[in-house]
């Protein structure tokens, strides 16, 4: 779609408030185009007031703006990437990648009460976002288009770089507070912040002069543990430090507790995005890395050793489709149905330690389902498990191998 293809039709702008939304939704307007903006409010630490925004949109010229909490739906669906163990490559929690599946969801019930006929969005045609809201909408709402301005050589040519739009906005009065000069840009939201670009793609370039938001840096951290416990019942958190509390604020305080002690900031990674380049981020999670860490240990309590080879192949594979956007695909329903079923015996309290960035394991406690047993994994002379037992396995076992030996198939030194 070009531009001049969204005149007559009902549109809706996927906006956060800044550069790029403010100069797309200008440009479409004087275009004669009739664009809605639509910001979903996920807590962004990085915004002082979110509420402003839908009143600058107006400004830029929507015929309307709206704000839309997106906070609960992004703390099911981080929940749910966390019951998989959902990381991509380089230890990233894919916590942007979930917030666009979140940001589509909480969108839609507007996008039908609206009649909107066309979304458009911000995502340059070289990253995983624009795969990510076209694909979540084509699941969605297959009846509604996509205009992607970063596609649309109009665009492109006269506003595909930051100076330009920031000149742009200057020129036509619009307020924004973008600088040539920031050395990078940040995606955030309370789950995980993400900091690329500008100076940062330079692989010679440490990300040590990032300004870190949702902590500290390990380097600075106190020169103390600090331990914390969270308790789950059913693989849902449902308390920290003995203190009830819903989803959402789970996230908040892990994100306090785990920020101060530089947990999960600084991550740097160099990853491999769905359409074929390798792009490097440096990323903040802290309370996603606390709550994982603790959810891994009642994994490594309830997973037989079968369970635990599927389980690592799931996960694998729900890294990939929170990443690449597939969320709302039935590839991932298959996923996350083995992985909620799992998190069904994942009911303890795990306590651990943080340390300069670091998470030790503490204790684990009130496990129903665990299946360690203390006393048959004893060295000592104790419980019902006996020595002896293992005799016919390890023939059974020697005698399979004598026979690979004996056919050539046994690797040489």
């Amino acid at each position: 779609m070009t531009r001049d293809d969204l005149i007559g039709k009902k549109t809706l702008a996927l906006v956060s408030g800044g550069l790029d939304s403010t100069t797309i939704v200008h440009w479409l307007a004087q275009a004669g185009v009739d664009v809605t903006g639509a910001t979903v409010d996920l807590a962004q630490p990085d915004e002082k007031d979110l509420s402003e925004v839908p009143a600058r949109m107006k400004a830029a010229g929507a015929t309307d703006s709206i704000l839309i909490d997106g906070r609960e739906r992004l703390a099911e669906y981080m929940l749910q990437t966390i019951h998989g163990m959902g990381y991509h490559e380089g230890g990233y929690w894919n916590t942007t990648g979930i917030a666009r599946m979140a940001t589509m969801a909480v969108v839609l019930p507007e996008i039908r009460r609206r009649e909107i006929e066309v979304i458009t969005h911000g995502a340059t045609g070289r990253g995983n976002d624009q795969v990510r809201f076209e694909l979540a909408l084509a699941h969605l709402a297959p009846e509604v288009k996509v205009y992607a301005p970063w596609r649309d050589s109009t665009f492109t040519e006269s506003l595909g770089g930051r100076k330009l739009m920031i000149d742009y906005c200057q020129a036509h009065g619009l307020k924004v507070t973008a600088t040539v000069e920031k050395p990078y840009s940040t995606d955030a939201n309370f789950c995980g912040l993400t900091h690329e670009a500008g100076k940062l793609e330079s692989l010679e370039t440490p990300g040590d002069f990032v300004t870190f938001i949702m902590g500290v840096s390990p380097m600075d951290a106190p020169d103390k543990v600090e331990e914390v416990s969270v308790a789950f019942e059913m693989g849902v958190p449902i308390s920290v430090n003995g203190k009830a509390m819903g989803l959402v604020k789970v996230f908040e305080t892990l994100n306090e507790i785990g920020g101060r002690n530089g947990i999960g900031i600084g991550i740097d990674a160099v990853e491999n995005r769905r359409i074929g380049i390798k792009s490097r981020g440096v990323y903040e999670s802290p309370g996603v890395n606390v709550l994982a860490a603790t959810y891994d240990k009642l994994l490594q309590l309830i997973l037989d050793r079968n369970r635990r080879k599927f389980f690592d192949t799931v996960s694998r594979q729900m890294a990939d489709v929170v990443y690449e956007g597939e969320w709302f695909a039935p590839h991932a329903a298959s996923l996350i149905q083995v992985t909620e079923t799992i998190a069904q015996h994942a009911t303890g309290v795990v306590k651990v330690g943080l340390y300069k960035g670091n998470i030790r394991f503490v204790s684990a406690k009130d496990v129903p389902h665990s299946l360690y047993d203390e006393a048959g994994s004893s060295m000592e002379k104790i419980g019902e498990l006996r020595h002896e037992w293992a005799q016919g396995y390890m023939e059974l076992a020697d005698y399979n191998a004598r026979g690979m030996s004996k056919a050539g198939q046994s690797r040489k030194p």
